[in-house]
């Protein structure tokens, strides 16, 4: 499996087109902007993309979506438990990007904790960690995860907007995400790469000695 990440858009998010160039299948995780820098990298290497899947709602990790969804016919997917995020997306697009035109569009389905989503022999699976947001989630393979705004190298996501808590967040990444193994590279929604080891011993919010670890019961 392969994976090209494409930063978009004002707040620098990351998109991820995963695919398998042997079988031409691909999909899109999160869709934050600038449709035409993603699907142009879609083109050049001439994969079908078969859905976006977003790790959570938030208007940086959606705006595209639409557009996205028109130019590949494609279709869109996230966790029920986000559908009032989704909603809320519009206002703090136009609150925080002065954007009052954003339409995201409905999903057109929605998934779940251990669901399973196949990309030509390689399996992604669907971790549940809410926190960020009620239905934030992580997306598992073999060697990685794509952790949206949950967990990124040297930091965890903010959770003073509509849905977070902290307490969640802090247990998705330590029961969840740290039972990874070691190795498992972390592919976040915002900046570069890490590795479940290294967050699990230097991560200043819920590493070791993390400010955060044993805060909550």
């Amino acid at each position: 499996m392969l994976i090209d990440r494409v930063v978009v858009g004002a707040l620098q998010s990351n998109s991820y087109i995963v695919f398998d160039q042997e079988f031409g299948e691909g999909l899109v995780i999160d869709a934050g902007e600038e449709p035409q820098k993603i699907i142009h990298r879609i083109e050049e290497k001439g994969i079908r993309v078969e859905g976006i899947y977003v790790t959570h709602c938030h208007f940086d990790h959606i705006l595209a979506v639409r557009e996205l969804k028109e130019a590949l016919g494609c279709k869109f997917y996230i966790h029920r438990a986000d559908e009032e995020v989704l909603k809320r997306s519009v206002e703090d697009a136009e609150l925080y990007l002065g954007l009052s035109s954003f339409d995201p569009p409905k999903p057109d389905g929605y998934i779940d904790d251990g669901d399973e989503i196949r990309i030509g022999r390689n399996i992604l699976k669907v971790l549940h960690t809410p926190g960020h947001t009620p239905g934030s989630v992580s997306y598992v393979f073999d060697g990685g995860v794509f952790t949206g705004d949950t967990l990124f190298a040297g930091s965890i996501g903010r959770t003073d907007m509509f849905g977070g808590d902290i307490k969640l967040l802090v247990k998705s990444v330590v029961e969840k995400l740290f039972k990874l193994p070691d190795q498992y590279v972390i592919y976040p929604g915002h900046g570069p790469t890490s590795t479940i080891g290294v967050e699990k011993k230097f991560n200043p919010y819920v590493g070791v000695d993390g400010i955060l670890k044993n805060r909550f019961p």
